[in-house]
């Protein structure tokens, strides 16, 4: 009967998540915008995974690609320009049984971002950031960003960019304790989608910069890797990217890498004349900063007031 105590004991019907548990508002980024790919395989790896929605936290900081909270029907946060690492930190600390993922531009991690950046990576917390690289400010209609490469035109250089571009690869794993760094395309949905479900699996913070096309303002930065995948280079190895046969008929240049080993990582990212995909640098063992900050969480309003008073008693007179 309704309203006896037996009602609350039985046992809720198991929750099956679909893709439409985690699509949130449509997507407004112009047609033919790479990031429409890496929304899609977010959505995919959480239905995979099940993951809660109400256990999911999108959190981004400005530009394009910061829009993607928006779009995920999970928690999200669209945190300031350069900011989204320190709210993703701070929210992982008080909450770690969240499942956070970061969307960040190359303007928004590599300069007024770029600090963050840093720390984040030596704090190694257990999120996925992807970095979103197009080589231009879009959002703001087409300035220099860090990353475009030399001769590059726009509002801010209309002569072209002077300047070599930051390497996010390069950098990355040169940063303390870096624990896992890909690079993906948004262009080859099986890659980018194998990529960062790798990262997302990693204990630790798991890295992924993703060569993203812009086709309003900088569709031609990337348009000869798409036409020519025998310019990308696939890093291959059972405990880095395993080989499938999609990806073996995709890419026709391939090699063996071990992700363990940094120095192999480094020159890998250093290759310029074929454009490495794949899990660059895998290290589980480096330590995981909210295995500290977790310390306490369970602790009650009153033993916490206990121990407050405790500390104030030791300065009586």
């Amino acid at each position: 009967m309704f309203g006896l105590k037996t009602d609350w004991e039985l046992d809720p019907p198991p929750r099956y998540f679909t893709l439409e548990d985690y699509e949130g508002g449509v997507a407004r980024w112009c047609p033919g915008c790479g990031d429409f790919g890496v929304l899609t395989a977010v959505q995919r790896i959480c239905r995979e995974q099940q993951l809660p929605p109400e256990k999911v936290v999108a959190v981004s900081g400005i530009g394009c690609s910061s829009r993607f909270p928006h779009y995920m029907k999970t928690y999200g946060f669209h945190g300031l320009h350069g900011r989204p690492l320190p709210v993703a930190c701070g929210i992982k600390s008080r909450r770690p049984d969240l499942d956070i993922w970061v969307a960040t531009g190359d303007g928004d991690c590599c300069s007024i971002g770029a600090g963050h950046w840093i720390h984040a990576i030596r704090y190694n917390m257990d999120m996925t950031v992807m970095l979103f690289d197009n080589a231009v400010y879009g959002l703001t209609k087409n300035q220099t960003s860090p990353t475009s490469p030399v001769g590059f035109k726009s509002n801010t250089h209309p002569r072209g960019a002077w300047l070599p571009p930051l390497d996010p690869l390069q950098a990355m794993l040169g940063f303390t304790n870096v624990s896992f760094v890909g690079q993906a395309v948004d262009w080859n949905p099986i890659l980018l989608h194998a990529i960062l479900r790798q990262a997302h699996a990693h204990k630790g913070l798991g890295f992924v910069r993703i060569l993203q096309r812009c086709p309003t303002y900088s569709g031609h930065v990337f348009q000869d890797l798409q036409k020519s995948p025998d310019q990308l280079l696939l890093l291959t190895h059972d405990d880095g990217l395993p080989m499938t046969p999609e990806l073996d008929r995709l890419f026709p240049n391939k090699e063996q890498h071990d992700p363990s080993d940094l120095g192999k990582a480094r020159i890998a990212a250093a290759n310029h004349e074929r454009i490495p995909v794949g899990v660059l640098f895998r290290d589980p063992s480096r330590p995981i900063y909210d295995d500290f900050t977790n310390y306490g969480l369970g602790t009650s309003v009153e033993d916490k007031l206990d121990s407050i008073n405790a500390e104030l008693d030791r300065f009586a007179i």
